[in-house]
């Protein structure tokens, strides 16, 4: 069995593992990056079999250079993409992050009217408090 036969190559920048919709990026970063062992990454991904994370693995060992391109360059778009919507989120985020915004000013206004109301000792003694 060749190993390719173990992976859907939807095109250069999307190897997907077969039957899957887990890209060959998200084993190897947990593999490469995070240092996690074949056993842990199949466990943490409950859809993927031993054999399809050891496969993952074995095609990249065989195939370094090039599936080190093709990591780069899925970072680089993930990168971008990451950016672009935090410069322009899409409608629901943007009404979130209004949301949170508004709490968060009310929060303040809520915590200066508090210190605004509490006395201040230099005012003098409180009623029923005898000066010292």
């Amino acid at each position: 069995m060749e190993l390719e036969n173990n992976f859907d190559f939807l095109s250069p920048e999307d190897i997907r593992i077969k039957g899957t919709r887990i890209g060959i990026e998200t084993v190897l970063e947990d593999f490469l990056e995070r240092g996690l062992s074949p056993e842990e990454i199949s466990v943490r991904y409950t859809n993927l079999t031993l054999k399809q994370v050891y496969a993952t693995i074995t095609y990249y060992l065989f195939n370094q250079e090039k599936i080190d391109a093709y990591l780069d360059r899925w970072r680089q778009h993930y990168e971008a993409g990451w950016q672009q919507q935090r410069r322009n989120p899409p409608s629901h985020v943007k009404r979130l992050l209004e949301i949170k915004a508004k709490r968060e000013a009310s929060k303040h206004q809520v915590e200066r009217s508090d210190i605004c109301a509490k006395p201040s000792r230099a005012s003098g003694p409180r009623i029923g408090e005898v000066a010292h």
